[in-house]
């Protein structure tokens, strides 16, 4: 049906859960391009640091059918979603873009998603997809990392098993 850029993140047992999370991927939806992993700060909570990615997937599932999938992985994994919204994560994925799609709801589900405006989503994405449209803007998203406020100091990759 499209394709869909994920957000991947994990500071619980990161290195397991994300390793997890790209083969049920791979499982599910055959090839995945995969960003390089990079150490990042916790946001909007005092956390362990999170390993992110990004992924790309060319998904058969509408963005609702696939947030759904998505929510079944990160249970599968031990999401709670009983805590506060800002707290540590065994798996957190999420539906940055969808092909061109503007859309907001039912529940959690807004594309493009709003966490685009972090460093630890957007560089990722950019790894691997820099001419891809963020469709609000019109603008790609090389030229939105170019004028990040954290362009000239970047999170740093860190090596991934």
């Amino acid at each position: 049906m499209g394709m869909a850029y994920l957000s991947l993140g994990s500071n619980v047992e990161p290195e397991r859960h994300l390793r997890a999370a790209v083969a049920a991927l791979r499982a599910r939806f055959g090839e995945v391009l995969l960003s390089p992993v990079y150490r990042t700060r916790s946001v909007g909570f005092d956390g362990t640091d999170f390993l992110n990615a990004a992924a790309v997937i060319d998904s058969d599932l509408d963005p609702f059918a696939l947030n759904d999938w998505l929510h079944a992985l990160e249970d599968a994994h031990g999401r709670d979603r009983s805590g506060p919204r800002f707290s540590d994560r065994t798996l957190d994925i999420d539906i940055v873009l969808y092909d061109d799609l503007v859309l907001q709801g039912p529940g959690n589900l807004r594309l493009p998603r709003d966490e685009l405006k972090h460093a630890f989503v957007l560089l990722p994405l950019v790894d691997i997809a820099p001419e891809a449209v963020e469709p609000r803007s019109g603008r790609t998203l090389a030229a939105l990392w170019r004028e990040h406020s954290d362009h000239a100091t970047p999170p740093q990759a860190v090596p991934f098993p």
